[in-house]
């Protein structure tokens, strides 16, 4: 079921992309002099639109939910949308009824424009193509088999439910404008309860349903079409709309920027880079996914900080009455256009609340990131294993969408594990065999901006707004069958984050030991969730009482990090070992290692590797705890830790370990 409403949500999303059109239209006419015969022409072009979104609600629905997305599931959804606006028409109503049209309750004058009969409409557009579309009847009437049948079923369908609605619409009709009478009379606080509830439904896509109860006549309220439009009551008519631009606009690039500064020094190139086109997104056009993306789930406790930020603006909005609205988002574009509608209110001071919604996230999402030491982009630690090769075989007729397509279909399990590629606005929508086949890391090594796995078969990769182009790659490899050989190539030099299983022996039992003198600390009990849950592989810790710090095994130095605290071994059998010295030490630039390895130097197990100022560490408010850590788990066949002891040397042997 929640996979249904999902579907739902993508698929409203084609006719709300034919709103920009009305809001250029709209917003050019109120920009020219209002005496201007092209003025009342734009205007005329985009109410147009507007006027008819149930009818635009039943063709994409019927497109978008059908199997195979064909013409004729869009046509069976303009068949079932005319037949209840036709038949339930308060003239016919009357007739059917055998009253007099004045007593024909109003409710039935409401049916061509309410977006829920056009919903309706859509939903039994394309179940009825999904059902009757590859029906093959009797040669007599062949000419009506397939696709020619479908609309044939949606009218019939239609038919049956008008007659329900001839009875039920108007109880129905009451309750849901008795429900946005509700909402409106609530004000502010209503306003603010709904952003709330919008950006915490994202994840699951169903905000496009409570969206529809806000933005379009489904109960009355028709924020969107009322607002360029210019009818209702200044300063209300748009609240529901208002106070995103502040966050779009201002708030979210300020948490943009707060993740690029708590980023690790050598990774806020890369953070720098995402943040900067993912807030560049929010701010211009309003799209927020790729940014919301990017922290919702490695850091969640900042998503829900976010939400309640999103509702406070909005609350504060409609409080003040500032009102301004949009047909696609809350960006610059849609604010620009929005300014000289008649029926905008003080939409200038949205952009003084913005500058203050900047500092509330600036500061909120910093504050955040540190307390609770959350791993927003940027702050995880450098690639480690990803059980794969993460460059990809590409030609010179290959563009950056099928190069990026690539990457994530040779993550995804290709063609084997995929079902199903479909995308909304910001993201792909995949139905795959099995989630668990997907590599996590292969994925984000493509670029995008962040994942979501649904469920075991269910898979949204966050892309940004040019996914349809990415979509249509992917599609193409799949309808190939292409291998995923043909797109996967070895890791090089070039491509450290890449794993590569050359030089793992199987069967080969190596020993890890201490790496300092002090006291030995259970990995689970380490004060960095990173290294307690494992994410980064198994291992062990050593909570030194000197700064001499040795090589935990025999093997090849393959790594010193720029910022020194951390230094990467390979043995002979080919486990990878990392030793890092200290939590978040990576923010002390160095100061407190003296490094004495280099990459490519061999050791023996109790080489000094480092010299620690333990002392200059804790100053800072660092832990000094040294952790050993294998990243290949996924080569490891046993693993033995040795007894914890209170007190352990250099020379002890802490752990002994099998390769597979």
């Amino acid at each position: 079921m929640k996979t249904y409403f999902q579907r739902m949500g993508r698929s409203l999303m084609l006719p709300v992309a034919t709103l920009p059109a009305a809001a250029l239209l709209v917003g050019i006419g109120h920009w020219l002099p209002a005496n201007w015969a092209a003025a009342q022409f734009l205007q005329s072009g985009g109410n147009a639109i507007l006027t008819n979104l149930a009818l635009l609600f039943a063709v994409g629905l019927g497109l978008g939910m059908s199997k195979d997305k064909d013409g004729s599931a869009a046509l069976a959804g303009v068949v079932a949308f005319i037949v209840p606006t036709y038949v339930l028409a308060p003239a016919q109503v009357a007739t059917l009824l055998g009253t007099k049209l004045a007593r024909v309750n109003t409710a039935f004058a409401a049916i061509p424009a309410n977006v829920f009969i056009g919903i309706i409409a859509g939903l039994v557009a394309a179940t009825m193509y999904n059902r009757f579309h590859e029906v093959k009847l009797p040669m007599a009437i062949s000419f009506f088999s397939g696709k020619r049948l479908v609309p044939i079923m949606a009218a019939l369908t239609m038919l049956v439910i008008s007659l329900l609605l001839l009875f039920i619409w108007p109880p129905v009709y009451q309750a849901l404008v008795a429900f946005g009478k509700f909402i409106v009379g609530l004000g502010a606080v209503g306003a603010g309860l709904y952003g709330f509830f919008n950006r915490l439904l994202i994840p699951t896509g169903l905000h496009q349903a409570l969206n529809s109860v806000f933005w379009f006549n489904v109960a009355g309220i028709n924020d969107i079409g009322n607002f360029w439009a210019s009818k209702g009551t200044k300063g209300i008519t748009g609240m529901y709309m208002a106070g995103f631009f502040p966050v779009m606009m201002f708030g979210l690039p300020a948490g943009a920027y707060a993740i690029y500064k708590n980023a690790r020094p050598e990774r806020k190139k890369e953070t720098a880079s995402l943040m900067l086109a993912a807030g560049f997104a929010s701010f211009f056009t309003g799209v927020t996914e790729p940014l919301e993306f990017s922290f919702m789930f490695v850091a969640w406790p900042l998503y829900v900080i976010h939400a309640v930020f999103t509702g406070l603006s909005l609350a504060f909005a409609a409080f003040m009455h500032w009102t301004a609205g949009f047909t696609f988002s809350g960006g610059l574009v849609d604010y620009v256009l929005s300014l000289r509608v008649p029926i905008a209110n003080q939409p200038l001071m949205l952009l003084v609340q913005g500058v203050v919604m900047a500092l509330i996230y600036y500061f909120g999402f910093d504050f955040a990131i540190k307390k609770f030491n959350l791993m927003t982009p940027g702050r995880e630690p450098l690639a480690v294993d990803t059980g794969m090769d993460t460059a990809v075989a590409v030609d010179d007729t290959d563009d950056k969408y099928m190069r990026q397509a690539k990457q994530i279909y040779a993550a995804i399990g290709g063609q084997d594990n995929i079902k199903v590629i479909d995308n909304c606005t910001t993201r792909l929508r995949l139905q795959l065999n099995d989630t668990d086949k997907i590599n996590q890391s292969g994925i984000k090594a493509a670029g995008v901006p962040g994942l979501n796995v649904l469920d075991k078969t269910n898979l949204q990769i966050i892309v940004g707004t040019e996914v349809q182009f990415v979509a249509d790659a992917l599609t193409k490899l799949d309808k190939a069958g292409t291998a995923i050989s043909d797109v996967a190539m070895p890791a090089t030099a070039e491509t450290p984050t890449a794993a590569s299983d050359d030089g793992i022996n199987a069967g080969v039992t190596e020993g890890l030991y201490s790496v300092a003198n002090g006291q030995y600390v259970a990995i689970e009990a380490v004060a960095d969730a990173t290294f307690a849950q494992k994410l980064l592989g198994d291992g062990f810790a050593i909570e030194p009482t000197s700064g001499d710090i040795v090589a935990p095994a025999d093997a090849k130095v393959i790594s010193v990090f720029p910022t020194k605290h951390a230094i990467g071994f390979q043995t002979a059998a080919g486990l990878e070992i990392l030793l890092h010295m200290g939590i978040d030490t990576v923010q002390l630039n160095g100061a407190p290692f003296d490094v004495t390895v280099a990459a490519d130097q061999m050791v023996q197990h109790g080489d000094v590797v480092a010299h620690v100022d333990l002392a200059a560490i804790k100053a800072a408010g660092k832990a000094t705890t040294m952790m050993v850590i294998i990243t290949n788990m996924a080569h490891v066949g046993y693993l033995k830790i040795a007894p914890a002891t209170e007190l352990v040397a250099t020379d002890d042997a802490i752990a002994q370990v099998t390769t597979k």
